[in-house]
């Protein structure tokens, strides 16, 4: 399989350490975000990354290069206006010829990619989400899925009245090519406000998969601290291999 990282973005709310460098960039125990997304990826034997870029591009490209010494193939893909998280993957359409990851580039996982692949094949879906339970579902998009796992409901970033379930998106995807062809070219379009209403309404098979995997979106001061903490108190599993598998631990979750 292929991956594409996420990280075009600014990472205002991250100001002043990001006036320097991209966040995915920001260091995390002596190393950078991406550092760690790019060895989770390998170590599920994703080879072929694409990592699209915007602010302080240069950085990121003189860290990672063609991504040999990682063990790795990077491509990268240029965006002088934001293109949004599906618009960025639109860009690659060619690229993606086969189901493919796709991962945030300001999160910090340790998710087993592999057992989320073999859930999206088993269930035949077109989109698989990776979920989570978040402290406060308001930063998300709140996912609600029926007993098959199914999503039949979403909602990008609810009101605290309008939070409906306990599932957040974790901003880790397993895609299908074919979904591509329902993002416009050239235009700013995203996965969680435009393109999961999109392939809900049309019927779909969207799945969420649910992980008890560690998930922390660095996008603010607050939570860049608490990444450092989590890393040296050694909360994050960073080979990305559980010692449980997460289709138990999933499987687990749902029955309850």
């Amino acid at each position: 399989m292929k991956a594409m990282i996420l990280a075009a973005g600014e990472g205002t709310r991250l100001r002043p350490l990001t006036d320097k460098v991209p966040k995915p960039m920001l260091e995390l125990g002596g190393r950078p975000l991406i550092a760690y997304l790019i060895d989770l990826l390998r170590s599920h034997r994703v080879r072929d990354i694409a990592i699209n870029l915007h602010h302080k591009p240069e950085v990121i490209r003189a860290y990672l290069g063609d991504g040999s010494r990682f063990g790795v193939r990077v491509t990268y893909s240029w965006e002088d206006i934001l293109l949004g998280s599906a618009g960025a993957v639109k860009e690659l359409e060619g690229f993606f010829d086969e189901s493919f990851f796709v991962l945030y580039g300001d999160v910090l996982t340790d998710i087993d990619l592999s057992a989320l692949a073999a859930f999206h094949r088993d269930q035949a879906a077109c989109l698989t989400i990776a979920l989570y339970q978040a402290e406060d579902p308001t930063h998300c998009g709140i996912v609600k899925i029926d007993g098959d796992c199914r999503v039949r409901r979403f909602r990008e970033k609810p009101r605290p009245q309008e939070v409906f379930s306990p599932w957040a998106n974790a901003g880790v995807y397993v895609a299908e090519p074919d979904i591509l062809r329902l993002i416009p070219a050239g235009s700013f379009f995203d996965f969680g406000a435009d393109l999961i209403p999109i392939l809900l309404r049309e019927g779909l098979p969207v799945r969420g998969y649910v992980s008890l995997s560690y998930f922390l979106d660095i996008g603010s001061l607050g939570r860049y601290r608490q990444a450092q903490h989590d890393l040296s108190a050694g909360f994050v599993k960073i080979s990305g291999l559980a010692a449980a598998t997460e289709a138990q631990r999933s499987e687990q979750l749902v029955r309850r």
